[in-house]
């Protein structure tokens, strides 16, 4: 796929095949969008009787229209990649977006398929018996809206790779071992150390739930687990595996041997997963539960409020570098 994208130049020639994909990360979006739309409006198609999701009918309504805003923002970002004027989008107003994005949907992308995997191969995604609970939603939702957030992943993620190849490019060619010292400082060694110190705490928690273990779990949490929420706990651990050794490897130039745009891209996607889950998890505990069983204990919060802040400081640390290498090393010319 093909696109001359120059900033200089202001001009942007784009391909069919990116005309294709744009066009399949829009329709991508039409699912998810027309379920949330069909809730606000009162529908409960999808939502079962006895489901939780009836109970609070305006923080449902607020937490809906909030969620079609972010799915509508996929298709703002697919044009904002693939027209003239996206080239004038300041750097940070498109990279920041698009992190988040990235943070939101990476883990489905990843989460979703290996939970189907471990179902084919017998084990169970339901509810053990005797829980008592009513699932909150039917289970073809879930299949509908995780197909969809997976597509416009693949979708907004090669757009993206594409769109930043050809305009900042140049930021990470080489290896680690031919960075300047001064792509990165003190402050950012700094900062990896002190990520990689607050990441113990929920990478341990996952861990242990991953494995089957319950401390810090609340009980209605540890009751309703299922192959599911064990699949997900490790690719909790795998995403804040990924983020804490990329801002590693990039504060301490350490695999020199490597590519620059492997720790970039491992700090990229698990700063973002870390971050946006763990802040999206933090705002939902706020919420307030009926039942006591419910509700998050203090490990579960201190645990989703150490992904948010370890996130945070990786990001910052890709942020430190690009800005400084945009400093210092010479822009092509056009």
């Amino acid at each position: 796929m093909t696109q001359s994208l120059s900033p200089a130049a202001g001009t942007v020639v784009l391909s069919p095949s990116r005309r294709v994909v744009r066009a399949v990360a829009v329709v991508a979006c039409l699912p998810y969008l027309g379920l949330k739309v069909a809730w606000i409006a009162g529908s409960h198609v999808g939502i079962p009787d006895g489901s939780s999701l009836l109970e609070h009918r305006t923080t449902m309504a607020v937490a809906n229209s909030v969620t079609v805003l972010m799915d509508g923002a996929v298709i703002v970002l697919a044009l904002v990649l693939t027209r003239p004027w996206g080239l004038r989008t300041p750097a940070w107003l498109l990279a920041f977006p698009v992190w988040v994005a990235t943070g939101l949907l990476a883990p489905i992308m990843a989460g979703f398929p290996l939970q189907l995997l471990v179902k084919t191969l017998g084990a169970s995604g339901h509810r053990a018996a005797g829980s008592g609970r009513e699932p909150f939603l039917d289970a073809w939702v879930f299949g509908v809206v995780y197909t969809g957030f997976i597509v416009q992943g693949l979708c907004l993620g090669a757009l993206f790779v594409l769109y930043a190849r050809d305009r900042w490019g140049w930021l990470w060619r080489g290896r680690v071992w031919e960075l300047p010292r001064g792509a990165v400082g003190p402050a950012q060694r700094a900062t990896a150390v002190a990520a990689a110190v607050l990441s113990l705490l929920p990478l341990t928690l996952h861990l242990l739930w991953a494995c089957g273990g319950t401390a810090g779990l609340s009980d209605g949490r540890a009751a309703d687990r299922t192959a599911d929420f064990y699949v997900l706990q490790a690719v909790y651990v795998v995403f804040l595996v990924a983020a804490v050794t990329g801002g590693w490897l990039i504060a301490f130039r350490r695999g020199r041997a490597l590519p620059v745009k492997v720790p970039l891209a491992a700090a990229w996607v698990g700063s973002g997963a870390v971050a946006c889950w763990g802040g999206w998890l933090s705002l939902v505990s706020l919420g307030g539960v009926d039942d006591i069983a419910d509700r998050p204990t203090q490990l579960m919060n201190l645990a989703y409020a150490g992904e948010m802040i370890v996130g945070i400081l990786v990001a910052t640390i890709g942020a430190y570098f690009f800005a400084e290498r945009s400093a210092r090393a010479p822009q092509p010319s056009a």
